[in-house]
């Protein structure tokens, strides 16, 4: 994965922007659901993904709310495809049987709650594969000298050591995808040495064996590791652990929902990192942001999309 941010020089999300979407700049946009866009900020970054040339959006939803939406906001949205839904349950289900149609090469989700349209993915049988679906966080942070991948703090909220296995699959398959052909994968927990008391440990170990018997490739994994040795090459030299991971991890696998999801918030609003997001292991990925999320962040996440519906053309998940 190429380090796009450069600890030398002032950090500008525009610019970090501008330089991911540039990874997908030599390919065309694709046909993307973007599912119930009924608040501004969904609005808004549908129309800028698709400006960005990263999207064709489809706006399904309730009509009368997103031309509403579109007009109190002032944006213009003529020339977009709207399929109209009574409701947000009832967007989710289109947007789904359109993807395994093959009508769509991606979905992004707007402005409902994540629980609403996930099910409709799942509930969908040709959009399931027998791996765990999953999200990747990616993240560039002011302070490290290359994007991180975090995992996974959307989806799955307390994985047990198999879906640990998908979850860690999917993050280096991302990281594939972004040009990293063989990532550091930290798994972290509270401390660097494994103890039977702590199940992340004994977890964490028991992936970097998987890794060995090759149930896990592509990716160099190392754990236990807490977050000051992953990602600190000086932390890691004080303990005295002799790691090909540690200081320089391109992913971090979390133990949970709860720890991957507060590390990323804290790394977005605290630290100022440049975030955007993807779900992999479903037919087709799916651009999963916040609410909350500005539009850097949605045409971040569209662009992921947009590369990973590439990359399935020619593999299929």
């Amino acid at each position: 994965m190429t380090a796009i941010n450069h600890p030398e020089k002032k950090f500008d999300p525009d610019h970090q922007l501008s330089l991911l979407v540039q990874l997908g700049s030599h390919l065309a946009p694709i046909r993307c659901g973007v599912v119930h866009p009924c608040e501004p900020g969904a609005l808004q970054g549908a129309i800028q993904s698709a400006a960005q040339a990263l999207i064709e959006p489809i706006l399904i939803g309730p009509k009368a709310r997103i031309l509403a939406t579109a007009q109190e906001s002032g944006l213009d949205i003529g020339g977009l495809e709207i399929i109209d839904t009574p409701h947000s349950h009832a967007a989710a289900e289109r947007a789904a049987e359109m993807a395994a149609d093959a009508s769509l090469e991606a979905l992004m989700k707007g402005s409902l709650h994540t629980d609403e349209f996930m099910a409709a993915i799942v509930a969908q049988p040709k959009l399931r594969t027998k791996r765990r679906i999953s999200h990747v966080w990616r993240f560039e942070v002011p302070a490290y000298h290359k994007p991180l991948l975090i995992s996974d703090g959307a989806i799955n909220i307390a994985p047990d050591l198999m879906e640990k296995m998908d979850i860690v699959q999917n993050a280096i398959n991302l990281a594939h995808i972004l040009g990293n052909p063989m990532p550091r994968v930290a798994i972290l927990s509270a401390v660097e040495t494994v103890n039977p008391k702590l199940t992340s440990t004994l977890d964490a170990a028991a992936l970097c064996k998987m890794a060995d018997r090759k149930q896990i490739t592509g990716g160099l994994l190392d754990g236990p590791l807490a977050f000051d040795n992953a990602i600190s090459l000086k932390a890691a030299q004080i303990k005295d652990i002799e790691s090909a991971v540690a200081g320089q991890a391109d992913i971090l696998i979390a133990p949970d929902l709860e720890s991957a999801n507060m590390l990323g918030k804290q790394l977005e609003y605290l630290a100022g990192a440049c975030t955007s997001g993807v779900v992999l292991g479903a037919r087709i990925p799916l651009a999963l942001t916040s609410r909350a999320d500005d539009a850097n962040s949605r045409i971040g996440s569209a662009l992921l999309a947009k590369l990973v519906a590439h990359h399935y053309r020619t593999h299929k998940p």
